[in-house]
């Protein structure tokens, strides 16, 4: 098995083997903790997509026509080899991401938790079946796996955002094409041998490497049958308008802004640690990252001093120490434009606590690091506060009482997540009840469901009826059939024209 350390072409795997692309486009894949190229990833074009559809339609009929508990044996091998291989695939994950090595430990398990929940599928494509719903009638339901389907995954979880997708599609009996992000696109090929060390057939997962170009191969190609994303809000509404004008079935998951409401209540403490986790974890390259703190009242006083001083002394470090709680940035891309945020938000006037531009890790002088920052005094007019920044920018936002911090938050353009600090039981139901936000965490800073609850947020953050995993996982990854059944004692009976009756 290829090691995350091999500095070979990354190509795709189509057909139950890895091969390179017919483009003669390239792109660099960093390692981020020293800015130097790991990697040259050869980017796909609509003859790579072609090839794919092509082997999973072929191979779709003999797997959508396996009984689905042997389906779900194939699941549970590659369940095994993912618990086998959680580390090194967590260490490929950190050579190409630049999170911290324990947080990358944790994405795979996160990951492996839906493949766990895939297992089981067999109870959850039963249908309903009513006996005698008209005279000598019968009425069943049953649901279907759709054919060949496809996943566009972001850089922040190269693991567990196409766990999220996949091992569903593929328990329900469908064939799976991943589109991961270029720029760490290793983990998704681990993966795809491991499926096939499990004994998956081949075609029935495949991974097509590229940009744009492959994108629209796959928004526009006829049979492939639905698309699942998870990225920025502009991608999402054009995935799931492209998408949905080509008639396939999308979910499309976009950007977040979430906030932390803090009460006066609340465990200072707790609190900051909460806010420091969330919001500087992973560089701050989370959809679910905390990036407003909500302050009511006269907490914010006590607060903000401690949580300056947490910002300025994080431990930022290449994500493979072992004491390090904060990585690199991704790219070079992404670091100048976290750092303009910060120039941005001083010039919009917010207060800038702590300033975590310019800074260099000792043996890493060329790595992609910046440290936490720290806003205080910002405002709903700021853009610092309105756009999702995707970086360690902690944004504090100071409001009087319960009901300005609700109001606040229901008129931002994003629903993703959101999460509240309180002692009083009343102020959490109530929170619970009146935000307008997909996933709420009550003394939870990142409230991210398990795998049989689903994921997703509303308003901007989510273009699509359903969720990610989850029951709502297997709803989207299957269609609903009806079929009503008799079986006459004779046939002299004549035409019917009029409707069947329950009579």
């Amino acid at each position: 098995m290829q090691s995350f350390t091999d500095k070979a072409a990354v190509g795709h795997f189509i057909n139950g083997r890895v091969v390179p692309s017919e483009s003669t486009r390239t792109q660099p894949v960093y390692n981020p903790a020293t800015g130097a190229i790991a990697r040259t990833l050869h980017l796909g074009d609509a003859s790579d997509v072609d090839a794919a559809v092509a082997g999973a339609k072929q191979a779709f009929p003999a797997w959508s026509n396996t009984p689905p508990i042997r389906r779900a044996r194939v699941m549970l091998r590659f369940l095994e080899l993912m618990n086998k291989h959680r580390d090194e695939l967590a260490a490929i994950i950190t050579a190409e991401h630049g999170k911290v090595f324990s947080d990358a430990q944790g994405e795979v398990s996160r990951g492996i938790d839906v493949i766990e929940f895939a297992c089981g599928i067999p109870q959850l494509l039963k249908g309903d079946y009513t006996e005698q719903v008209s005279t000598g009638i019968d009425n069943w339901t049953m649901r279907q796996a759709l054919g060949v389907v496809a996943g566009i995954t972001p850089f922040n979880f190269p693991c567990m955002v196409p766990c999220w997708m996949f091992p569903v599609a593929i328990a329900a009996g469908n064939a799976f094409i991943l589109k991961p992000s270029e720029r760490d696109p290793s983990a998704a090929l681990f993966m795809a041998r491991l499926l096939k060390e499990a004994g998956l057939p081949d075609g029935i997962f495949s991974v097509v490497q590229g940009d744009k170009v492959v994108v629209d191969a796959l928004l526009e190609h006829p049979d492939v049958k639905a698309i699942s994303f998870v990225g920025s809000t502009p991608i999402a509404n054009y995935i799931y308008e492209t998408g949905a004008r080509n008639g396939k079935r999308v979910q499309a998951l976009g950007g977040a802004k979430n906030h932390m409401v803090v009460m006066p209540d609340a465990d200072i403490d707790q609190t900051i640690d909460a806010l420091v986790g969330a919001g500087y974890g992973s560089a701050g390259e989370r959809c679910m990252a905390i990036s407003v703190a909500v302050l009511v009242g006269d907490v914010a006083d006590k607060i903000i001093p401690k949580l300056a001083e947490r910002a300025r002394t994080l431990v930022i470090k290449n994500g493979m120490d072992a004491d390090a709680e904060m990585g690199p940035i991704v790219t070079r891309q992404a670091l100048e434009r976290i750092e303009g945020y910060i120039a941005l938000g001083v010039e919009e006037g917010a207060s800038l606590l702590v300033d975590g531009r310019g800074i260099k890790v000792p043996g890493h002088e060329e790595g992609f690091f910046t440290g936490g920052t720290l806003f205080d005094h910002v405002t709903p007019e700021m853009r610092i506060y309105k756009e999702e920044i995707f970086g360690p920018v902690l944004a504090c936002v100071r409001v009087k009482d319960f009901t300005e911090a609700i109001d606040l938050i229901n008129a931002h353009e994003f629903g993703n997540g959101v999460a509240l600090y309180t002692r009083d039981g009343h102020v959490a139901r109530e929170f619970g009840r009146r935000i307008e936000v997909g996933m709420v965490g009550i003394n939870v800073p990142i409230p991210v469901p398990m795998a049989w609850h689903g994921f997703g947020g509303w308003k901007r953050s989510l273009f699509g009826d359903t969720h990610a995993y989850g029951e709502e996982g297997v709803r989207f990854y299957t269609r609903q059939k009806s079929i009503m059944q008799r079986w006459p004692e004779s046939t002299e009976k004549g035409a019917e024209f009029a409707m069947p009756t329950s009579k």
